[in-house]
């Protein structure tokens, strides 16, 4: 009997609704894995266009039931088959009985295309676990015992390790066949033949594997022999055509067995007479023992001040002083302290500019301009500026650190001696320059695939080459393997005891994501007070295998358990201040092999990034959801001829063809981190000179703001404290689902002392198919008391919301929400999206306020905050002078963290025009007042149009010194000293699902069209526009981008001439 096909594993509660919708009929169902409880199921039921999900959770017994259906007496069943068959029948409590089970998909598995995998995907053939059962039980004899015995003791396995393929034939056997054995020993004939074909159809895949991993053990054996050895017998085993008998693979086990165990001694007495020969020894620090200490020198640019005028500028980091010298003259002209050094600008229209901002003894300030020889050599000069300031402040814990990090896929060969370039990002694309490339990094994260180096080995070669290159001898967090997958954490020593919690983990995603040769291994710690997580990777390989390695994404991001475990029903891209993802990701260029040499015989990048498969997938949002990459300005990393950058090997011999690898990026590093926090990425390049593998080295450096473990001004319970509170005047959800579930809130902080939840929801709309929206008023939503009331410490943080069933109590997305902005008396506007494993599956938009008692409303300029931007030259002219005292921040220019986006003065997601129409305007013009908009289904304008915050007087906080907030910024450009382009909304390059689109004879609503892929548009703001109020930012927030892949209404484009909003036709999605 086959196994039970309507059980679909741990699919997503997205995915298991686009199933039901595809087969559209009442009645249809499938069983999943529960995302709330483990060990318990959910089944899903179509109805009505509706799907309705019912938890079936285990009791101490073991005995399945469905929970909670009103008024119908609890059933216990010992089998999901036996529970299915009983709800086929009316009247049993669900919606309506269950008709047509939805059968998952069986897909052949397939050969991975470069040979490193074998076949298939972990996902694509799920696979019913033992205790699941089937439909019908076989005819059973007197032995009826022992096939129960042996089939619970699989159940405990399969709940010890993950599922797979194989467990699946496992149960299979155990249910139906090992009977059949038991009679035939009965009978006295001691094969068990069906054991025997079990067990040839679950390892056919295997040999494949072993072949390719035969063929490459006997190359390098043959490496190793003398040149007239003979071929080895099981080469030409290992040639024979594949065949699934027992027999033969049990003959390729052993070849494998016998070359593995000779080769080792062979590799090692070869090596060791290369290494007597010709030195080829790895780094040691007893060989080379570097000073304990390397003061950074003194570095000089040379710059034009003023017109025509040429200077020297000399930064001295260890004295703290900016000297600037006439050229040809040997005496300083001027000599600046860095405590004189208010300000850093840089100017955005011409990139190698500078403007430095200096206190003096009279209450003026004094700007100088610099303008460099190149935009690197600005950067270099900012960032030793910086580092000076770090050096020389009185805090007692660190505000900026640098990050390193480095991904490389090695192609199973040792190292090269050194890896200078490497570690000090030095090659091609956006590279340090020399003069801040040996400064060292507080964090160094080295993530190497296909790496044959020993744990440890490759743990002191890493730790020999910094105490090499930087004289620190960097301390390990963290080390995480997963067979040739490595990653290794270092630090540097002061930062150790800053280092806590720190987790480990691994996902297979190889042969049925059994196998290890692709994966991926994490590291998570806390550094005082804020959270990084680093992923490295090596997915799928093959040019045509663009939906396995997004698979292997998904799977990696549901699997992987790092973090808080608090927080493990939250999306693991959000359980972090700081995300980095990196590794061999394996995209290709979608292009033919000539087009894309002759492109890079012209340098011509931007054509070939276009056809960048990971930048096409995460365009149409199916991977990487808000991620952030540096820009890519050098030539792709794979795959190159191995001792060589000058030629692509892009012609792969095997024994069943010749295989073409296109060149390609494979080796990537993104981020994502929480909103309002400050990350920069300083370098993102590869190295030129590394030649040991067909794969270049990439690297990447970040500034990035950290936060401290945060100690009260006054000691606890010193006197009277006012409580800070966080209140909610309204929130609005609109989830892409067929659910009609009513929901609640959970709220997750580290400054709230337990996790908080709101009650259900008060307001439901689902007139739109597809589509769910929800409501909850302020008497529903909790007041939340943050564990200190201090602004500084407040202003750090961040909520974590996650919107969840009331039935099912599974999440129908998460999101976060940056503090900072909403610190205020008055109640702010936030909007953000909602994710859940990997996919957006909605958004968010409402009004809070974060209120803080007065007297603990004080708060300072971050050093990451002291250098600003400036969009146009001619706007440094118009920046007045700061004060000359550096901690009054709201009369001077305040630049935010340069990672931002700028903020958004109205609701601009698609997804509620669906259900409120299409605004009639988008902004008024120039002394017009703004339309005014319908009113919201909560009642009152103010929920989605709001009153005018922007000409209100200075909030309490802000009076008693709080972060400042300004006018709504102009849409054709940002704040004066925001970075390039933070002015302009620009909407992604998704498109409309085929399920999503209009019917025929549906009806979309008025002025809505498809914009193609490629289309952009910027989105002005409906309030009119105000002059800038000294002293005044606007609240940072995130700006949504429209729905993803699986719940992406698309980019919704406006036409000029606006409709009357009167009478908005709904949409028919």
């Amino acid at each position: 009997m086959a196994a039970a096909s309507w059980y679909h594993r741990d699919i997503s509660r997205v995915v298991a609704e686009e199933l039901l919708a595809r087969a559209g009929r009442d009645g249809s169902f499938l069983v999943r894995d529960s995302e709330s409880v483990a060990g318990a199921y959910a089944l899903c039921l179509l109805f009505q266009r509706h799907v309705h999900t019912y938890r079936i959770l285990p009791d101490d017994e073991g005995l399945l039931s469905v929970q909670s259906i009103q008024g119908i007496q609890a059933q216990c069943f010992h089998t999901l088959p036996d529970l299915i068959s009983a709800y086929q029948h009316p009247n049993n409590g669900l919606v309506t009985p269950l008709l047509y089970p939805v059968h998952r998909a069986r897909q052949v598995p397939d050969e991975d295309s470069d040979g490193e995998d074998g076949q298939g995907s972990g996902h694509a053939a799920s696979t019913v676990p033992a205790m699941v059962g089937t439909w019908a039980s076989a005819p059973m004899t007197g032995q009826t015992h022992i096939p129960q015995q042996l089939h619970q003791r699989l159940q405990e396995q399969v709940h010890s390790s993950p599922a797979s393929d194989f467990m699946g034939f496992l149960a299979e056997y155990l249910t139906h066949h090992v009977q059949l054995d038991l009679e035939t020993l009965h009978l006295g004939h001691p094969q068990l033949r069906h054991l025997s074909t079990i067990l040839a159809t679950a390892c056919r895949a295997l040999h494949s594997e072993i072949d390719f991993t035969l063929v490459g053990l006997e190359t390098l054996g043959r490496v190793f022999d003398p040149p007239m050895s003979p071929h080895s017998p099981a080469r030409e085993r290992s040639l024979l055509p594949s065949d699934p008998d027992l027999e033969v693979l049990l003959h390729k086990i052993s070849a494998v067995n016998h070359l593995l165990s000779s080769l080792e001694k062979k590799v090692l007495k070869s090596l060791q007479e290369t290494v007597s020969r010709h030195n080829l020894v790895l780094p040691s620090t007893v060989a080379a023992p570097p000073p304990s200490a390397k003061p950074l020198a003194v570095q000089s640019f040379e710059v034009k001040a003023g017109k025509s005028q040429r200077v020297v500028l000399m930064v001295d980091v260890e004295s703290g002083t900016v000297t600037i010298t006439k050229r040809g003259s040997r005496s300083p002209e001027e000599l600046i302290p860095q405590d004189k050094i208010l300000q850093l600008i840089k100017y955005q229209s011409v990139q190698s500019k500078v403007r430095l901002v200096c206190a003096r003894e009279s209450q003026k300030s004094l700007s100088k301009d610099f303008v460099f020889a190149s935009a690197r050599k600005r950067e270099a000069f900012c960032q030793l500026l910086q580092l000076m300031k770090i050096q020389h402040s009185n805090l007692d814990e660190p505000e900026l650190i640098s990050v390193y990090v480095g991904t490389w896929n090695m192609g199973s060969t040792p190292p090269p001696r050194s890896l200078a370039s490497w570690l000090t990002s030095r090659g091609l694309g956006h590279t340090q320059d020399e003069t801040t490339a040996c400064i060292p990094h507080d964090i160094y994260v080295i993530g190497t695939q296909e790496n044959s180096l020993g744990d440890r080995e490759w743990v002191e070669f890493l730790r020999a080459s910094l105490k090499t290159l930087m004289a620190i001898d960097y301390r390990v967090v963290a080390l995480q393997c997963l067979w040739s997958i490595k990653m290794v954490v270092l630090v540097k020593p002061e930062h150790e005891r800053r280092i806590s919690h720190v987790h480990t983990s691994s996902v297979k995603t190889g042969i049925a994501n059994t196998l290890g040769n692709k994966g991926a291994v994490g590291v998570s710690f806390l550094f005082n007070g804020t959270s990084f997580g680093f992923i490295n990777c090596h997915l799928a390989s093959g040019s045509e295998k663009t939906h396995r390695r997004n698979q292997n994404y998904s799977d990696i991001l549901h699997s992987l358990v790092l973090g808080d475990k608090r927080l493990g029903g939250f999306d693991l891209t959000l359980r972090f201040t700081h995300l980095f993802w990196f590794g061999d990701l394996n995209y290709r260029l979608d292009m033919d092999v000539e087009d894309i040499l002759t492109h890079l015989t012209k340098k011509e990048f931007q054509a070939l990034l276009a056809v960048d498969q990971l930048t096409l997938e995460r365009e149409k949002n199916k991977v990487f959801l808000r991620f952030s990459e540096g820009d890519i300005s050098f030539p792709p990393t794979y795959r190159y001829e191995r001792g060589s950058r000058d030629t692509y090997v892009w012609q792969k011999f095997k024994p069943t063809g010749v295989r073409i690898n296109v060149p390609s990026w494979c080796d990537r590093i993104l981020w994502k981190s929480h909103p309002e926090t400050h990350v920069v990425c300083n370098s993102y390049g590869c190295t030129d000179n590394i030649v040991t593998s067909d794969h270049s080295p990439v690297f990447a450096t970040f500034e990035v703001g950290v936060t401290s473990q945060f100690v009260p001004k006054e000691a606890p319970g010193s006197g009277p404290e006012a409580l800070a509170c966080i209140e909610w005047e309204s929130i609005e959800v609109i989830l892409k689902t067929t659910s009609r579930s009513k929901c609640y809130i959970e709220f997750h902080s580290y400054c709230l002392e337990e996790m908080q939840r709101s009650g259900e929801n008060t307001f439901q709309n689902c007139d739109i198919p597809g589509f769910l929206k929800l409501g909850w008023s302020s008497k529903h939503l909790p007041v939340l008391n943050p564990i200190l009331p201090d602004l500084e410490y407040l202003g750090d943080q961040h909520l974590l919301l996650s919107i969840k069933g009331v039935e099912s109590c599974e999440s129908y997305g998460e999101c976060c929400i940056a503090m900072r902005s909403m610190i205020s008396s008055t109640a702010q506007q936030f909007e953000t999206f909602l994710f859940h494993r990997g996919e957006e599956t909605g958004s968010m938009r409402g009004w809070m306020r974060v209120r803080v008692p007065t007297d603990q409303c004080s708060t300072r300029e971050r050093l990451y905050e002291w250098i600003s931007f400036e969009e146009k030259e001619e706007d440094a002219e118009a920046v007045p002078d700061p004060p000359t005292c550096p901690r009054q921040p709201p009369q001077r220019p305040r630049s935010r963290p340069r990672s931002l986006p700028e903020a958004a003065t109205n609701y601009t997601n698609p997804a509620y025009f669906i259900f409120e129409g299409v605004p009639n305007t988008w902004g008024p013009g120039p002394g017009e007042a703004p339309h005014k908009q319908a009113e919201s289904p909560l009642g009152g304008q103010r929920c989605w149009s709001p009153p005018e915050p922007w000409a209100r007087s200075p909030s309490e906080g802000e009076r008693c010194g709080g972060r400042p907030r300004h006018g709504a910024p102009s849409p054709s450009r940002g704040h004066p000293l925001s970075p390039p382009g933070a002015g302009h909304q620009r909407r992604p390059k998704s498109a409309v699902l085929a399920r999503d689109a209009a019917g025929p004879g549906d009806r979309s609503p008025p002025a809505l069209h498809l914009l193609g892929r490629g289309d952009t548009q910027e989105v002005p703001p409906r309030q009119p526009h105000r002059a800038l109020e000294a002293g005044r930012c606007p609240p940072c927030r995130e700006v949504p981008r429209p729905l993803g892949a699986r719940a992406a209404l698309g980019a919704l484009h406006l036409e000029a001439q606006p409709r009357p909003a009167a009478a908005p036709q709904p949409a028919r999605m």
